[in-house]
């Protein structure tokens, strides 16, 4: 048209286009297409749920009320029981069918399929390829333990973040553990010390762009187009295999080598089942490491490639040499303070008192960077003698998976774990029978020693530790005023 033409110009704002329509019928019918366009229904991704459940007759029906509260529902959820020798079949299948229920965007609906594929060899990594036969032609998967429980909003968090970039090819919700109904201190102890350790953890990726290392099999949504790259490059006939330790880690590390992020979400929340005794903490803790360890070490395996410098690898090999130097300082400490008083050298300095406030202060941001801090969490940061007990247990659980790993012992540590959940074995005390050893050792040669040599053992000794401590102090004060940019773990 040129400019003497008198069209009607069809605008609602500045980022309309604009129609010079010259017929005012279909200048009217243009607001109601523009209606009906709105009007027409979005595309709603499609999620199918599986929980691998073997003995979870005190929680699957917690963890299905939870997924049946959520504001998304999945689009299907299967239970895939396995190996389970209680209650669980008889429990999940009350929740089997169709459920219905009413959100902020609308009814929703959703299928629970109870699936019991009973005594299964490859245990939890068989009952996951199994879900993820049933649901490989959906959208997204997600994956949820037995024992966890999301909050209300989890889903949806995860749904919106992976479908809002087709380079994440699967993203981790942020664990934690709930302490709300625990019995005997020891318990209590336990479980603050593991709320301790997740959040630090879920920090530490939060503030790495939100780059997650594991997408830990207890809550977490994977890409099927991810998945099913990662079969095509791995030359697999499904997503999780059982010659690794760590069959959520392993995955994770195939995902990245796929081409596609592993995120952590920014928001989406889920409560975990935690170790109560020290029995089962060990076992669950020597398991995790000794994956760790697996993957990070080169041809370990004739069937397992290790891939010590896989970007996603980085942080575990951090975590594993801040225990060694975790170790040495304690250790170092013990003998040389022991040593220093058999021949009254002992002489107390007040700097000495600058690394456990800095430990104090870390340990106080890393509660504070709970959403669900409590009490309890508090005390566990500020009063020192709690955070060290867990942090020696820690390194009772390390050394354990490294000698194991070294010793090349043939063990299924999946059926360890759940031996140990049982109330069984003895390997947790290992590492305790073998400082005590150590140190009766170590005393037995000192007293041999000319008090010459004691003396000069000491006075070179303590300076090494000094320098090593200082260095680690520096290191905790740097972790402890970095700004958390918003983020809760």
């Amino acid at each position: 048209m040129d400019g003497n033409d008198t069209g009607t110009q069809v605008g609602s704002g500045a980022g309309d286009p604009y129609l010079r329509i010259a017929d005012p019928d279909l200048a009217a019918y243009a607001h109601q297409y523009q209606e009906e366009v709105d009007d027409l229904p979005t595309y709603r991704p499609t999620v199918g749920c599986i929980i691998p459940a073997y003995n979870e007759a005190e929680t699957i029906a917690g963890v299905l009320d939870s997924l049946l509260q959520q504001t998304r529902l999945p689009d299907a959820i299967h239970v895939i029981i396995n190996n389970t020798s209680d209650d669980s079949v008889e429990i999940a299948s009350h929740y089997a069918g169709p459920h219905k229920r009413m959100t902020p965007t609308g009814e929703q609906e959703t299928v629970i399929y109870v699936h019991d594929i009973g005594k299964n060899p490859d245990k939890k990594v068989g009952a996951l390829n199994y879900g993820y036969s049933l649901v490989e032609t959906m959208d997204y998967l997600l994956g949820v333990d037995g024992d966890t429980t999301p909050e209300p909003d989890a889903i949806q968090h995860l749904v919106d973040e992976i479908s809002s970039d087709d380079r994440i090819g699967g993203i981790s919700a942020i664990y934690s553990i709930d302490d709300s109904a625990l019995d005997g201190w020891m318990a209590k102890f336990l479980i603050a010390g593991q709320r301790a350790q997740f959040s630090a953890f879920n920090m530490q990726n939060l503030l790495k762009g939100r780059n997650m290392a594991v997408l830990g099999g207890q809550f977490s949504i994977f890409s099927t187009q991810a998945l099913r790259d990662v079969l095509r490059d791995s030359h697999q006939r499904t997503p999780w295999v059982s010659d690794s330790e760590v069959e959520d880690s392993l995955l994770s590390l195939q995902i990245k080598s796929a081409g596609y992020l592993t995120k952590i979400s920014a928001r989406a929340r889920a409560h975990v089942g935690g170790m109560d005794t020290l029995r089962s903490l060990d076992a669950q803790q020597v398991k995790w490491n000794f994956g760790a360890i697996d993957l990070m070490w080169p041809g370990q395996r004739g069937d397992t490639r290790g891939q010590p410098f896989h970007p996603n690898l980085r942080l575990r090999w951090f975590e594993h040499m801040s225990m060694v130097v975790n170790i040495t300082t304690r250790v170092l400490f013990v003998l040389l303070l022991a040593g220093s008083l058999n021949i009254h050298a002992f002489v107390f300095s007040p700097w000495w008192l600058i690394p456990p406030f800095a430990s104090i202060w870390l340990n106080f941001r890393v509660a504070r960077s709970m959403e669900f801090a409590n009490r309890r969490d508090y005390l566990f940061s500020l009063l020192i003698v709690p955070a060290e007990t867990y942090m020696v247990i820690r390194m009772g659980h390390f050394i354990r998976a490294w000698l194991k790993f070294f010793s090349r012992q043939q063990t299924d540590n999946w059926a360890a774990q759940a031996k140990a959940e049982r109330g069984k074995g003895v390997a947790w005390t290992y590492p305790f029978v073998a400082f005590l050893f150590i140190f009766v050792v170590s005393a037995a040669i000192w007293v041999q020693l000319p008090i010459g040599l004691r003396s000069d053992i000491l006075a070179v000794s303590w300076p090494i530790l000094g320098v090593i401590t200082v260095l680690q102090t520096a290191w905790m004060c740097l972790k402890a005023m970095k700004r958390y940019r918003g983020f809760k773990a």
